[in-house]
């Protein structure tokens, strides 16, 4: 269940790096009732930023299928073995 906290409780700063670290999703904050922010430790931001990374891969690779960009693997093997000389066997 996401946690979810006014602004004013900013000022504790001790208090919201803990709660940072002590889950493993992000924290909401509000302003006047409204979502403002969004909080999290640095080790669930690059955690959640290598996700991304892969989903825009995914989804780069899916549109590049769609686009008919694609190559034969064998083709692309053997043309990667003869640009470096290297042999299969």
């Amino acid at each position: 269940m996401p946690q979810i906290i006014p602004i004013k409780d900013l000022k504790d700063t001790t208090h919201v790096s803990a709660l940072c670290h002590n889950t493993d999703e992000p924290i909401y904050v509000t302003k006047n009732g409204y979502g403002d922010m969004v909080l999290m430790s640095m080790e669930l931001f690059e955690t959640m930023r290598k996700k991304w990374d892969v989903y825009s891969e995914i989804e780069l690779s899916e549109a590049q299928i769609k686009q008919g960009k694609t190559k034969d693997a064998r083709k692309a093997l053997a043309e990667v073995r003869a640009k470096y000389s290297v042999d299969h066997g």
